[in-house]
């Protein structure tokens, strides 16, 4: 959360947990999906908590009781949800699949009647590629989404339409990730690479190459780093032994895009990064089933990149 004090996960079970930060106790769950949970966002001042699932819905919980305030029914798995920064707007978006189209929907939280009738205030249809990520951009005045096809898009909140398409990823992008001001942003895609774009014009502004599909990618609140995650397919895992496997977060630095540091520790492939708001720690959740959180030495806080 935006604090850090809590740490939401979700994973390929119902179940989803809020975990203590600083000693990794879990502090509750919130229970009532019925399939592997995609997406999980709180708001800003984490009071609610928004999850969508591959059970066909899109469910709001209160953070602190874990009661079940809203249930969105949907055609097909939401993959992407998230809170707009005054926490009063939602967004969600759902897969191709079974026949249905990809849409996102909009949802103002202050009006009872779309919760309880399910009638989003708009719904945007992707006939193309299918949303694979999406996130709110700054001033929650548009959501920037990334496509199956590696194409980024930047939708109108408030129309709807399309203000800008670009598209420098070849392959799925897998992770989208705002820096703490919202000026710029990390895509993580399936064609190795992660690349750092201007939030408001989509101006690609940095290439950071993998020899992995990189499945999730973060920036650093106070540092010019950006950590990538990844790994091969979750289905190829088996056939590798652990050392091929290249399981390790990798460190870049943001302005001369070199690697600087790895950290090992998974044995699976790692699904999902996210620094801590302070910068002293980051968390990384992979296909083995652990959310691993580290923190940084203080040679990482002394260390100068010397280029």
């Amino acid at each position: 959360n935006r604090e850090g004090d809590l740490l939401f996960t979700v994973a390929k079970d119902p179940i989803v947990n809020v975990w203590y930060s600083v000693n990794g106790e879990r502090l509750g769950t919130y229970m009532g999906h019925t399939g592997a949970v995609w997406c999980v966002d709180a708001d800003w001042d984490t009071k609610h908590v928004l999850t969508g699932s591959a059970d066909n819905s899109c469910r709001l919980w209160d953070c602190e009781t874990g009661k079940q305030l809203a249930l969105l029914k949907t055609n097909s798995a939401v993959r992407t949800c998230g809170f707009d920064f005054g926490g009063n707007i939602i967004m969600f978006s759902t897969d191709k699949q079974m026949g249905y189209q990809c849409f996102v929907s909009f949802f103002d939280l202050r009006d009872p009647s779309q919760i309880d009738n399910n009638e989003p205030y708009m719904k945007i249809p992707c006939n193309d590629s299918k949303i694979t990520s999406a996130v709110w951009g700054p001033l929650g005045e548009c959501i920037i989404a990334g496509h199956e096809s590696g194409e980024l898009n930047q939708y109108s909140a408030k129309s709807g339409e399309v203000l800008v398409n670009v598209k420098e990823h070849s392959r799925q992008i897998n992770d989208i990730q705002l820096s703490r001001d919202m000026t710029m942003f990390v895509t993580a895609s399936k064609d190795n690479t992660a690349k750092l774009f201007d939030s408001t014009t989509l101006e690609h502004q940095k290439t950071f190459r993998t020899e992995r599909p990189v499945n999730s990618a973060a920036l650093s609140p106070n540092y010019d780093h950006v950590v990538l995650g990844g790994g091969q397919e979750a289905m190829d895992v088996t056939t590798t032994s652990t050392r091929i496997g290249k399981f390790e977060a990798r460190f870049f630095h943001l302005a001369f895009e070199e690697e600087f540091g790895r950290v090992k520790g998974h044995f699976g492939p790692i699904n999902s990064v996210a620094f801590h708001p302070d910068g002293k720690s980051y968390s990384s959740g992979g296909e083995d089933g652990y959310v691993r959180i580290h923190y940084f030495d203080p040679q990482y806080f002394e260390f100068e990149f010397e280029a």
